[in-house]
């Protein structure tokens, strides 16, 4: 899914302003059996993740380092706890919105905690279903297999060398670039 995902568009209209950005960069985690995933087996099922429990297709949205929101799209079976960390857009609408919101702060929506503040993205909206707006989930384009790259996992420190990153390859929504990545 987290391949699957670049192209889409995520369309916000939180606080009535509508801001769309297509998806440039994903990190999955695999659940129970994902050492860095937040329901890893040793942490099992809390308060903080239970939206990754499902149902699929939700938000799954958590504060990091208690500093900035970071947005996951719960991807598994309901009761099975796999997401997609959204870590970059490309702003498609509303980049003005967008930097506004980022104090004029560059770049807009490379990493998971600009996307969100870019997006108008907190906390209220974990469990929100992305079929529905504040904030959905809306096709975009099929990005070539010969655009994308994947590469190890950011700021994680188990199971951080599974290329389970992915991002489209010279686009100015993605986080940072790292060599040794491989088409994916």
């Amino acid at each position: 899914m987290a391949r699957a995902l670049l192209g889409a568009r995520l369309v916000s209209t939180v606080g009535g302003v509508r801001t769309v950005g297509v998806i440039v960069e994903t990190e999955a985690y695999g659940g129970a059996d994902d050492p860095a995933s937040h329901a890893a087996t040793r942490v099992g099922r809390t308060r903080r993740n239970a939206a990754m429990f499902g149902p699929p297709n939700h938000a799954y949205v958590y504060r990091s380092y208690g500093m900035h929101w970071c947005v996951n799209v719960v991807t598994g079976v309901e009761g099975d706890p796999r997401a997609v960390l959204l870590r970059g857009v490309e702003p498609l609408e509303g980049e003005d919105a967008m930097a506004r919101r980022r104090h004029g702060r560059f770049p807009i929506a490379a990493g998971p905690g600009r996307l969100c503040e870019a997006m108008g993205i907190d906390g209220f909206l974990d469990r929100h279903d992305l079929s529905a707006p504040p904030l959905c989930l809306e096709p975009g384009w099929t990005v070539p297999t010969a655009q994308v790259s994947a590469s190890g996992r950011v700021g994680v420190k188990v199971a951080a060398e599974r290329l389970l990153r992915f991002f489209v390859v010279g686009s100015s929504g993605v986080s940072r670039t790292f060599h040794g990545t491989e088409n994916a």
